[in-house]
């Protein structure tokens, strides 16, 4: 059932235009949830001509098994070091801890990260922030490690990026017949990992999602409707 998250509001206008963001409840999603059957069920009935669904990465990389509780990571002595000089900022712990650094190693490897670490290291001398996840890419990037607003069980998990999300994009999309895209949103801004049709425009979606109707807490909400109020196209 459509809702619209409390301290969210529903309306927004964004280049002259008026949209509605919707969230859709769902329960707790895990890797034995089927992505697909979820669209169907939950999603395509409340569906309307001109709708685009916009999901959280965080969601579908779960569903992808890209989910791993702390207890079955074993941080090596470089996690642990490097996330000793990782900044702690109110987003999340990120790679702050040794277990999302574990992770990091593992996904982008070992001389990456040694490289993203050294200029990363660099750019703080010189005042520069941002230079570590410019090296490490993407991948590093979108690793959400355990938080305490975060709804269990994930608040004890490490949650890598969806993989190849323009790709899982364009399956939705074609499977629900509307837009899809995923999306990573928190209370800070919006970044489009993902979406289908290419043609959509990322900044402009970025621009409406930025104040993440999907909730930051245990509202539960991972997948959002878009609805033009206005005929417009994206």
């Amino acid at each position: 059932m459509l809702k619209v998250n409390e301290n969210k509001q529903k309306r927004i206008e964004v280049s002259g235009y008026s949209y509605d963001r919707y969230a859709l409840k769902t329960p707790v999603i895990t890797e034995h949830d089927d992505l697909d059957e979820l669209l169907r069920q939950v999603v395509a009935p409340q569906l309307e001509k001109g709708d685009l669904v916009f999901m959280s990465e965080k969601m579908v990389a779960c569903t992808q098994g890209r989910a791993f509780p702390l207890s079955a990571i074993v941080p090596g002595r470089l996690a642990r070091l490097l996330s000793r000089f990782v900044t702690k900022t109110p987003r999340g712990i990120g790679l702050g801890m040794p277990e999302t650094m574990q992770m990091a190693i593992e996904e982008c490897g070992v001389l990456r990260i040694l490289l993203a670490a050294a200029i990363g290291m660099l750019g703080k001398l010189l005042g520069q922030k941002g230079w570590f996840y410019r090296v490490a890419g993407r991948k590093a990037a979108v690793i959400d490690g355990p938080c305490d607003y975060t709804l269990p069980p994930y608040h004890q998990y490490v949650v890598l990026g969806p993989l190849d999300p323009q790709r899982t994009a364009m399956h939705c999309a074609m499977l629900l017949d509307h837009p899809v895209a995923i999306v990573d949103i928190n209370d800070y801004g919006a970044e489009i990992l993902g979406v289908w049709p290419a043609s959509v425009n990322r900044r402009k979606l970025a621009e409406i999602l930025s104040d993440n109707p999907l909730g930051q807490s245990d509202q539960s909400t991972p997948i959002g409707i878009l609805r033009p109020v206005s005929k417009s196209g994206m």
